[in-house]
């Protein structure tokens, strides 16, 4: 029976990480459809979040019925509910991938990104799948040094989103309002999509330690 139980806790897990793995992955391809203006592919990329969907509903729903069954207490119980809400993280990438994907869309046949944003927005995208993959690995592990250094990692993010608000905002800008409409929006869906993966390797931080990661970083050093 407590075999059964931990597999079931373990599925959650392995569940997070598919999730994960397909917002990643999604934001990939999104992100080569809106710079190569490819239809087919952000077309892929729009179609395909039902299965990012339909997993978090499905994790939801076992998550709820282990709780309702097993009663978990202490580290377990810590596992299902933050469990619960990294489900939501993970949906809302696979989101903002789909975003990206329609911005690519509906400027088809026509590129959203203007050739002196391309390199900002490039890297953008692949920092955003490369941070998710850094969450998937952390809820693998989970290392908690790995969870707070995605942290980190993110600032990278911060400092290409205002990159881009410079290109907007300087006088030599020349291709419009429609374009910086659409630019503001990508920019935003990365920044956000890696604010999720951070909100996750948190939550990992949480689980592991109980403690949130800012707490963390006020606690005294360990007597040596």
């Amino acid at each position: 029976m407590r075999a059964a139980y931990h597999e079931e806790l373990a599925s959650i897990r392995d569940g997070l990480v598919e999730m994960a793995h397909l917002a990643g992955s999604a934001m990939g391809r999104a992100t080569s459809a809106l710079l190569d203006a490819d239809l087919q592919l952000a077309e892929s990329v729009i179609s395909a979040d039902v299965t990012v969907d339909a997993l978090q509903r499905d994790l939801e729903h076992r998550a709820i019925a282990l709780l309702a069954r097993q009663q978990p207490v202490a580290t377990d119980l810590r596992l299902v509910v933050t469990s619960l809400r990294m489900s939501a993280d993970l949906e809302r990438c696979g989101d903002l991938a789909q975003h990206v994907a329609k911005l690519a869309r509906l400027r088809h046949p026509e590129r959203a990104v203007p050739g002196d944003l391309r390199r900002t927005i490039l890297e953008m995208g692949q920092l955003a799948q490369r941070l998710m993959a850094q969450a998937a690995e952390v809820l693998i592990t989970p290392d908690v040094d790995a969870a707070l250094q995605l942290e980190k990692d993110d600032d990278r993010m911060d400092e290409l989103h205002r990159v881009i608000f410079e290109h907007l905002l300087d006088d030599r800008w020349q291709h419009g309002v429609e374009t910086a409409v659409d630019v503001t929006l990508a920019g935003r869906y990365y920044e956000r999509f890696a604010d999720h993966a951070v909100s996750v390797a948190r939550r990992v931080v949480y689980l592991v330690t109980g403690k949130y990661a800012d707490e963390l970083a006020t606690d005294p050093p360990a007597p040596a």
